[in-house]
Order: structure tokens, then C-alpha cells, then sequence
């Protein structure tokens, strides 16, 4: 039997970008306009009629949204763009509050939650301690005593920076212990003007559930020992996230 010989293939060409193939769509066909249809192959006596207007829209929507499509969310090593979505910001935005009370311990020894790292500056050591930092990891308890239940800790450093009264550069992560909130920060970036009873305190931003959490926290002192420096506050945090 006699073998009938396989048909050769035509090489094919790489596809063309979709952006070209776009561009090609929206261009009316003639003679003279190049095309991505071989000559060989065009029938001159079925002239393909131009595009419509609300073609040429469409597929320019297309288009757009192609781009775009590519555009967002590429890194391109300094810089990229992405869609609110994609970090969970199209979630609803809840209003949370919560209320513990912070231990500040620096006469313990060694049992101590806050210590110094900077002593204050020798001309001040007497006076408001300007230049002196203290870092902490300060428990924050449910209720005003120090052995009541433990739901989170403070971690940071207070800086003092006034000379002439004793105000503090306050810097803490508020590690949360309970239920869903285990393992997320809360963080606040603020001065602390220690003579005042009451003062404000920014929520800056937080990790975990608080993401581009924003608000404030609202500091009390429920205890001073000017002797021995050890305090306890009230804080009022008012946290706006995304749940």
C-alpha cells in the first residue's frame, strides 16, 4: 500500500501583543494600512469595513483595563501600585474600644518592667530629667491591681524631652493576649505631659487585625510614687480597623 505523504506544516508566527492586536482592530483596513492579515491571504473583493464608534470604544475600554490590569499590583523594585482589595481594605471599618491599666515598675531590681538605658543629662538630674530613656515591657492588666488578670503587654521606650516640665516621648506596642486579638499590636507615637492628669496619646498604626488602625488612646493616672517612680494608668484605647 502506498503511503500518502503527510501535508508540510506552515511555520506560524509568534502571537502578536495584545496591545498591537488592539491597536490593529481600531485602525480601518485599506491597502495601504499595515495588517496582521498576510496579503496572500486577503480576498480583495471582501473588504473588511472599518470599526464603529461604539467598537472602537469598547475595545479602548478593553484596552484601558488590560493596562491596567498589569499595572497594578507590578513591583517594579522601588515602587508599584496596587488595588485596595488585595490588603483587605474593601472590609467593613469597626470602632473598637478597649480599657486596661498599664504598670510602670522601675523600683524592683530585677524585677523591674521598665528600665533606664540613658540616664537623664547631669544638669537635669535633679529637676525634669531631660534626656533620659527608659524601655519597658510593662504588663497591662483588666484591672487596677497589678494581680489581676493580665490580657497584653507594653512594649517600647519613653524618652524625656522637655526642659522645663516633665513631659515624655511615648512609644509603645500594646501586645494583646485575648481571643481573637491574640498575637495583633496596637501602636502609639505621642507626647505624655506627665503633670497632667489626662492627656491624648495617637494611635498611629498596629499589626494583625489592626492594620491601618488609627485613633486614640486616652491615658489616666490611677497611681504615682514620686519616691520611687512607679506608676499605674488608666488607658482608654478608641482604634478604628478594618475587621
Amino acid at each position: 500500500m502506498q503511503k500518502t505523504p503527510h501535508p508540510k506544516s506552515t511555520p506560524t508566527s509568534p502571537p502578536l501583543p495584545l496591545t498591537h492586536l488592539f491597536i490593529s482592530l481600531l485602525t480601518p483596513l485599506s491597502s495601504s494600512d499595515p495588517t496582521f492579515v498576510s496579503p496572500k491571504s486577503r480576498n480583495p473583493s471582501h473588504n473588511t469595513p472599518p470599526p464603529t464608534m461604539s467598537t472602537k470604544l469598547l475595545l479602548t475600554l478593553i484596552l484601558i483595563s488590560y493596562t491596567l490590569s498589569n499595572v497594578i499590583g507590578e513591583e517594579t523594585g522601588f515602587v508599584g501600585t496596587l488595588h485596595p482589595k488585595s490588603l483587605g481594605l474593601h472590609k467593613k471599618q469597626t470602632l473598637s474600644h478597649f480599657k486596661f491599666y498599664w504598670h510602670d515598675i522601675v523600683s524592683s531590681g530585677a524585677n523591674s518592667t521598665s528600665a533606664t538605658i540613658i540616664p537623664p543629662l547631669p544638669k537635669y538630674n535633679t529637676t525634669t530629667s531631660f534626656g533620659m530613656v527608659n524601655v519597658m515591657d510593662n504588663p497591662l492588666t483588666l484591672g487596677p491591681e497589678l494581680g489581676s488578670k493580665l490580657v497584653g503587654r507594653a512594649e517600647g521606650f519613653y524618652a524625656l524631652t522637655s526642659q522645663s516640665q516633665i513631659n515624655l516621648l511615648m512609644v509603645m506596642n500594646f501586645a494583646l493576649f485575648e481571643g481573637k486579638y491574640n498575637g495583633s499590636t496596637i501602636t502609639i507615637v505621642g507626647r505624655n505631659a506627665v503633670s497632667e492628669n489626662e492627656k491624648d496619646i495617637p494611635v498611629v498604626g498596629g499589626s494583625g487585625v489592626f492594620k491601618f488602625a488609627k485613633g486614640y488612646a486616652h491615658a489616666k493616672t490611677y497611681f504615682f510614687d514620686p519616691k520611687t517612680g512607679d506608676a499605674t494608668t488608666e488607658y482608654n484605647i478608641y482604634v478604628l480597623h478594618y475587621e
